[in-house]
């Protein structure tokens, strides 16, 4: 069963060579071709995540060479978790592009090693193929964002492109201490090693530093954020639906996976100021992001920010050590991606339809685009986080996990988000339902397929479903957190 691992990268990535190739001889191959890939791909994550709930975890070196110089890939319940989210927010996002874009077979082959880099990064259990992967799915997303027909589109994926490329070197950078003083990049020997080397010494809290701030900048916490908003303005808006589905937070699981893997809670424990150091990341991410978000006009911008305050969240949870805290940044990390997915995909059918993109100009669109602006509030209101829906559970755990661990501050600064971000979106869904637009632009409805419009149904009725089963998944979590964590 564990040979159905390697498959997981490989399909897609042999599946994103077809669109060009084909496309010299027939019209419109892309899309087939990446459907046809991505329902593939759904089935055979869907397969590992039931045998690993049946069965237990999964583990195969590839090659057969011995883990500790061989490329180790593995699932767990957590694993499979965000394996299961790539895939099916791949094939989701699908969807939305088949009629707003981008539909050249160069936007598909780019889709297509986004989601392959972004499974092997849930599957390794080495740090630099870590690295290679992440460097796979950023440099699709550079191009995904580039290949937009806004003005902004070039300068855009630029900055991405530039302040991304630091974050891998600085990712790089730490692995390359780790290995220096080890001698290994297997996650687990790794963390055999270090309690041998010592959680205290210069190497191991500079090789933690480094990799944090790296893969920091990768989930766009505050002040590494900077990327983000212009990305996900200028992205076509079914690419930006899936990058913010996506990118950060798998960046996020990778984060809480080597946290996990390889410094293991032992290292906190050792080094509490850097524990400490993380948490006060995570609170001002939190409220930077709150408070940049209340400023914005433009929707997507604003939505970009709240997403730089909810990391901060579920990296809070990672900061604090216990298992609460790390499930409850693992269920606010898989409800976010819905949530936020769902909120930018409705927002580029408002776009199409009722053609707007500021606060203002969504006044009465509810009248023209009523079934979008219901799944709109709907998300809204549970990025808020309000019940039943899960952006609610993820909230209240780690905000419970703070309380329980003293962590005052952090507890606070959940709650204080929560009422600021209701207050921007409320402005939005005020704007919606409750006021009319001075004229109607160019607002055409038919400029939005059904897909685009399912795809952010969808999303809030998914996101409805995880908050109802939030128990559910926090069971099966928490075994793949760890049973010696408070």
């Amino acid at each position: 069963m564990s040979n159905a691992l390697p498959l997981l990268v490989t399909l897609p990535v042999a599946a994103a060579v077809l669109p060009p190739v084909l496309a010299r001889r027939f019209d419109g191959v892309g899309w087939p071709i990446a459907a046809a890939a991505s329902v593939a791909q759904v089935a055979l994550a869907a397969w590992v995540a039931w045998s690993v709930a049946a069965e237990g975890p999964m583990r195969l070196v590839v090659g057969g060479l011995p883990a500790t110089i061989g490329i180790e890939l593995a699932a767990d319940r957590l694993s499979v978790a965000f394996l299961l989210l790539v895939a099916l927010a791949g094939l989701w996002g699908l969807a939305y592009t088949r009629r707003g874009g981008p539909r050249s077979a160069t936007g598909y082959t780019l889709y297509l090693l986004l989601l392959a880099g972004l499974t092997g990064i849930c599957l390794t259990r080495d740090v630099f193929n870590l690295y290679v992967f992440l460097e796979v799915s950023g440099l699709s997303a550079y191009a995904l964002v580039a290949i937009g027909d806004d003005a902004d589109a070039a300068p855009a994926a630029l900055h991405y492109l530039l302040v991304g490329t630091v974050g891998a070197s600085l990712y790089l950078l730490g692995i390359g201490y780790l290995y220096l003083g080890t001698g290994t990049l297997n996650m687990a020997a790794l963390a055999e090693q270090l309690r041998t080397v010592g959680y205290d010494g210069r190497l191991a809290t500079a090789a933690f530093g480094l990799i944090v701030v790296g893969l920091g900048v990768k989930v766009a916490l505050f002040p590494v954020h900077t990327w983000k908003p212009d990305a996900y303005r200028a992205a076509p808006a079914g690419i930006t639906a899936v990058l913010a589905a996506l990118v950060s937070t798998v960046a996020a699981y990778a984060l809480l996976r080597l946290l996990l893997s390889v410094f293991t809670p032992a290292f906190f424990a050792a080094n509490p100021v850097l524990a400490g150091a993380l948490e006060a990341a995570a609170v001002v991410s939190i409220v930077a992001g709150t408070l940049l978000a209340l400023l914005q006009d433009d929707v997507r911008r604003m939505l970009a920010y709240s997403s730089v305050s909810q990391f901060g969240i579920a990296v809070g949870g990672f900061a604090l050590g216990t298992r609460l805290g790390l499930v409850g940044g693992a269920v606010h990390l898989l409800g976010h991606a819905v949530m936020k997915s769902g909120a930018f995909a409705a927002t580029g059918v408002v776009e199409a339809a009722y053609d707007a993109s500021t606060v203002d100009e969504f006044a009465g669109a509810a009248e023209r685009v009523p079934v979008t602006s219901g799944a709109f509030a709907v998300l809204a209101f549970g990025l808020v986080g309000l019940p039943p829906l899960v952006g609610f559970f993820g909230k209240w755990y780690v905000a419970l996990a703070s309380v329980r661990a003293g962590s005052w501050v952090l507890a606070a600064a959940v709650l204080a988000s929560t009422a600021l971000s209701l207050t921007y979106f409320a402005r939005v869904v005020q704007r919606l339902y409750f006021e009319r637009r001075d004229g109607d632009g160019r607002a055409d409805p038919s400029a939005a397929s059904p897909g685009m419009v399912a795809s952010g149904v969808l999303a809030a009725l998914v996101a409805l479903g995880l908050g109802l089963a939030s128990a559910t998944l926090v069971d099966l979590l928490l075994p793949a957190i760890g049973g010696g964590l408070p």
